[in-house]
């Protein structure tokens, strides 16, 4: 396969869809995965509403573009990872070919990714997609979680590279705890929080808007995105962060300078306790959502727990963090010290049990955090799809012609890389 085109990698988020060639570090394009079409305010399905007539079937934009758009209906074609409607997302793969990436598809593999859990039902139609519209000749389509892995083995030597661990992926729309036996996801024991990056901001926004005037109510919600962005972090204790606060203001306050968007005045407003409140809502959620109240300590622990007995250690000792939502700091100390007291109290309890009798082995929990976070499953992707391996299991052309696109309801684990 020497003196192949580089594999295009193309991560499909709820938010925003990562794009780019392997081997790279981090994605070339982020946009969000948005994508306005001119509607006709006719009754009918909106497959038949938007059929073409002449040129309007290429009258569509993606991403940014698409939001800034006049006069056209903005469309998520993607919700909760899943994809909803087919028709659009076809339409968003063509631009993310030929107008970001450039690419001539019959020229490169690709690499896409599903949310875990995807029904075989959407592969094979995605499969359709790729092989009938775009005619590549290579497609693998990979789990996110099992990329997220694969992306922090660069904390790691070689020797210890494995594809067994729970990925905690918390991007904008949903928060997924999925636990990975080599390189297989457990479907069973999967945790899906409804906690996130959007709840953050919100939560954010609230805080403000009980304290702070200033802000241009049309603004509020950037306004609230940028301090989360810039200024939280996630604090060891709630009570004692309050205290030490309280007596030395000075030192935690921040300023945030804003442009009103209407009068062009300049605004500034005090950022206060929100920096560590709105991630806290991770590990308190009933501030924020009264119907869920389980910490995401505990989420991880009783997933682990569902699991089969003989991963658990692996799974304790390889705690992945993906997606933007981990990226505040000291997120992923709090985590690995809140698992390990409920851990090492399940412990002391079953020695209490025993009456002292049985002595059980200490269990290492770890968690690991990487500069990878942010784009781990994409990165994770271009790591893999970088290597000779990726070719032989991929779902090629001639495949597809003779058997059809039910090939792509398995695809193999590789990426042992070892």
């Amino acid at each position: 396969m020497t003196g192949q085109l580089p594999v295009c990698v193309i991560d499909m988020g709820t938010g925003y869809s990562k794009l780019g060639y392997a081997g790279n570090k981090e994605p070339q394009f982020i946009i969000p995965s948005a994508i306005a079409v001119r509607e006709t305010a006719k009754v009918g399905d909106d497959a038949t509403r938007r059929l073409a007539r002449g040129v309007e079937d290429l009258d569509f934009f993606i991403g940014d573009e698409a939001m800034e758009a006049k006069g056209y209906a903005v469309k998520y074609p993607v919700r909760h990872g899943m994809v909803e409607d087919w028709d659009l997302m076809e339409k968003f793969m063509e631009q993310c070919i030929f107008k970001y990436l450039r690419a001539e598809p019959e020229d490169h593999y690709f690499l896409l990714t599903e949310p875990p859990l995807n029904t075989p039902e959407n592969r094979e139609y995605t499969a359709e997609i790729m092989f009938e519209s775009f005619n590549i000749p290579g497609l693998y389509i990979a789990v996110q979680a099992v990329l997220s892995l694969a992306a922090s083995w660069k904390r790691r030597q070689v020797g210890n590279r494995t594809l067994t661990g729970v990925v905690i992926d918390s991007g904008d729309g949903v928060t997924h705890v999925i636990p990975v036996a080599d390189g297989y996801v457990i479907g069973s024991c999967i945790k899906h929080i409804p906690i996130a990056g959007r709840n953050i901001t919100s939560f954010i926004q609230t805080l403000l808007r009980e304290r702070e005037i200033g802000i241009p109510p049309e603004q509020s919600l950037e306004t609230a995105k940028a301090i989360k962005e810039r200024y939280a972090y996630v604090c060891p204790d709630i009570a004692k962060e309050f205290s030490r606060w309280d007596q030395d203001p000075n030192k935690y306050f921040k300023k945030y300078k804003g442009v009103n968007s209407v009068t062009k005045k300049p605004f500034e407003i005090d950022v206060g306790y929100e920096r560590f409140l709105g991630p806290e809502i991770f590990f308190h959620p009933e501030f924020a959502n009264p119907d869920f109240t389980v910490p995401i300590s505990e989420t991880v622990d009783q997933c682990v727990q569902n699991c089969p007995i003989d991963v658990r250690r692996g799974l304790y000792s390889n705690i992945v963090l993906s997606g933007g939502s981990t990226m505040f700091k000291d997120f992923g100390r709090r985590l690995e010290r809140d698992l390990k007291r409920s851990v090492e109290a399940r412990l002391k309890i079953t020695e209490q049990l025993s009456g002292g009798r049985i002595k059980p082995k200490p269990i290492d929990v770890n968690v690991v955090s990487h500069q990878m976070q942010r784009y781990a499953v994409w990165f994770g992707g271009s790591m893999l799809a970088a290597t000779p391996e990726f070719y032989q299991v991929c779902h090629t052309k001639a495949q597809y012609d003779e058997y059809g696109p039910s090939i792509c309801r398995h695809n193999p684990v590789f990426g042992t890389m070892t």
